[in-house]
């Protein structure tokens, strides 16, 4: 029998309640993997306003926002590009899951009993920790976590930070738990650890008092996404900060916290921001010589080289003098905001993607897949004022109107068609004349 809660919408309520973990076992449990609600899709507006209460905290308390728009676009930039694979197939997590649950478990607890529940709640939590420190442990898998951790400000928009590799060595982790607990269970916390990690990443919240010595909080998770050397390779937790506590790798917020990688790499362009490290891996790996040693590039450490220790030496990583300036783009103000515009139009024709993907021809998703792919590419060309850019964005305008000439794309407003059409062929014209000067006369500034 299907468990009635199931076929109810999220309300706001439980939306808000769902990304602090604090929803019920009888509000979530579902008998089939069917059933269960994608919280993560329909947590889309308690993101957003959980983003404005921070921008008004932050404008209030500090007189500036949380951080700045060129670094919070490649944030939500690399969000996109991490859930657009679930347009085409389950995610890897999942369907590793029910393979291992349908053909090796060895008993099946009760869908229905809170104690599974909670024995799911905890055993995704210790999955997730040693997940997690092995992406900072092992290079290979730092490629992907890497891109969470780029962002040299912090706050709600670097949640949205993520990686498109990870899932692909994540499931390694979760995988004991298919031996006993029903895929649905499962589902439900995967999604509900990730969406409390999500209020964890700002600076308005300072301290919990006793919540500090059990949860992961935005103090714990400050620690975690430092730069300085006190902060490396500690706080690995999803939820549970006494994971951290337990296995040695807890560290308290002191002297003030840099953000980002210890070596910037000054890019507002999504695709560098996703896969520079496997680039790196790519070069240290044919540079290194023995066999062994290049075995050692992949699995050890990001800071390993031949002769030092699995993790690499703490004292060569720089450190931070608390004088550091963020990379910023050199992108004019007026430029900055065309890049707003363009990027809200693209997140729109994303969400409809996503709202009706099973009703879209393979062909139509596909080239929807492609242009929001070279919108974000753009976009970060632009910012990062790449000599390509004008070139690219001159391509981009010409691909939205072949896509709306061919039904691929429907404006948002259909009696607006018009106007679309005319504003994206005045677009088509002034970065094509820009296209012509750069080639005639030099890189585009």
């Amino acid at each position: 029998m299907k468990n009635p809660e199931a076929q109810r919408e999220v309300s706001v309520s439980q939306g808000f309640r769902v990304m602090f973990y604090t929803m019920k076992p009888s509000e979530t449990s579902f008998q089939t993997l069917e059933e269960v609600p994608d919280y993560v899709k329909k947590a889309t507006p308690f993101f957003i306003s959980l983003m404005l209460l921070e921008l008004v905290v932050s404008w209030i308390r500090k007189g500036k926002p949380p951080g700045r728009l060129d670094d919070a676009l490649t944030s939500v930039s690399a969000g996109v590009l991490s859930r657009l694979p679930g347009l085409f197939f389950r995610s890897v997590e999942l369907t590793s899951y029910i393979y291992i649950w349908e053909n090796y478990r060895l008993f099946d607890l009760p869908w229905d009993s809170p104690w599974t529940w909670y024995l799911t709640f905890l055993g995704v939590d210790f999955g997730y920790y040693w997940f997690h420190r092995m992406a900072h442990e092992v290079n290979i898998m730092w490629a992907g976590h890497q891109a969470h951790h780029s962002s040299e400000d912090y706050n709600l928009s670097t949640a949205l930070r993520q990686s498109v590799l990870q899932i692909y060595t994540s499931w390694i982790f979760y995988s004991p738990l298919a031996l006993f607990i029903p895929p649905s269970v499962y589902a439900v916390h995967l999604q509900f650890n990730l969406l409390y990690q999500f209020w964890i990443h700002t600076e308005v919240i300072n301290y919990l008092g006793p919540l500090e010595l059990i949860l992961n909080t935005p103090s714990h998770h400050r620690v975690h996404h430092g730069r300085n050397r006190y902060c490396i390779d500690k706080n690995y937790a999803g939820v549970l900060i006494i994971w951290d506590r337990i296995f040695g790798t807890f560290e308290a917020e002191n002297e003030r916290v840099v953000y980002g990688l210890t070596h910037p790499i000054n890019t507002f362009e999504p695709i560098k921001v996703q896969f520079h490290h496997l680039f790196y891996i790519w070069t240290t790996f044919w540079a290194t010589p023995g066999f062994f040693n290049k075995f050692s590039v992949i699995f050890k450490g990001p800071g390993w080289g031949p002769g030092k220790p699995r993790l690499g030496l703490n004292e060569e990583i720089p450190e931070v003098t608390g004088k550091e300036v963020p990379f910023s783009s050199p992108a004019s103000q007026l430029l900055k905001i065309y890049t707003v515009v363009q990027f809200a139009l693209m997140l729109a024709f994303y969400e409809e993607t996503f709202a009706d993907a099973a009703a879209l021809s393979p062909v139509t998703l596909l080239l929807r897949v492609w242009f929001i792919i070279l919108t974000l590419t753009s976009i970060g060309f632009l910012l990062d004022q790449r000599p390509q850019a004008a070139i690219m964005e001159t391509l981009r305008c010409l691909m939205f109107l072949m896509l709306c000439r061919f039904g691929h794309l429907k404006p948002l407003v259909p009696s607006l068609s018009s106007a679309f059409e005319i504003v994206f062929s005045i677009c088509i014209a002034f970065w094509g004349v820009r296209s012509i000067k750069q080639l005639t006369s030099g890189p585009w500034k």
